[in-house]
């Protein structure tokens, strides 16, 4: 272990805690969304396993960085995947917390996280293998772990601050499906197949994809959580 730290390019792990730090923010409103439905014994247990499932995934991911980018429709799928997932944010629980097996709903937080960070990790990881580049070609892999564990309390923190802001201020709960409509939105624009097809993007082109982006998700997602709820309404009438 003191072999490998005295191996290390500091300036480039620097730059990997640095870069999720910054995009630890995206990561932690995702997993709060994704854990803001189980039960408060249980949220701590969903954020742990859901951010050391991200992590992992987003280590295979930066080993595979240039090819995955360059996949003809990646990014499209990605983008329509995220859509998806920003609106279910939004409709309303089936049941009562109390209802729902605990180990069944960690389960599903789990999966959530893992797939959204996925999803958002596809334009981010070309930050991260760029920034170990400039280390030991032996040592980039070890370098990229380094850096993602030195920023899991970071992400943590950042979800368990969420959590409380959502107890507390529902609306963030919209804000965060919007913000991953943002992102999908930005995602879509800059896939190698709109790329070649409409050129490269220009900021206000990507800037207008990510507000129509974040605008369909929050109309959306709000439309059908008021037809499920009227629906609900009906059914108990």
């Amino acid at each position: 272990m003191i072999e490998f730290l005295q191996t290390l390019h500091w300036g480039a792990v620097f730059q990997i805690i640095l870069i999720d730090i910054l995009l630890g923010g995206d990561n932690a409103v995702v997993i709060a969304l994704a854990c803001r439905n189980l039960p408060r014994a249980q949220r701590m247990q969903g954020i742990l396993w859901g951010t050391a499932g991200a992590i992992v995934l987003r280590v295979a991911l930066i080993a595979f960085a240039l090819t995955l980018l360059n996949i003809p429709y990646l990014k499209i799928v990605g983008a329509l995947l995220l859509l998806w997932i920003g609106i279910k944010l939004l409709l309303p629980e089936e049941g009562a917390h109390d209802k729902v097996a605990g180990g069944a709903s960690v389960f599903a937080a789990v999966k959530t996280i893992i797939v959204a960070d996925f999803v958002m990790s596809l334009d981010n990881v070309i930050a991260i293998a760029g920034a170990a580049q400039n280390a030991d070609p032996g040592h980039q892999v070890g370098l990229v772990v380094f850096g993602l564990v030195v920023s899991v309390p970071i992400i943590v923190w950042g979800s368990t601050l969420v959590l409380k802001l959502i107890d507390r201020y529902p609306l963030v709960v919209t804000f965060g499906a919007g913000l991953l409509g943002w992102i999908a939105g930005g995602m879509l624009v800059t896939d190698v197949v709109v790329a070649d097809f409409l050129g490269t993007p220009t900021t206000t082109l990507k800037l207008a994809a990510e507000v129509v982006g974040a605008l369909l998700v929050v109309a959306l997602g709000r439309w059908l959580a008021s037809r499920k709820t009227a629906k609900a309404a009906g059914h108990a009438g």
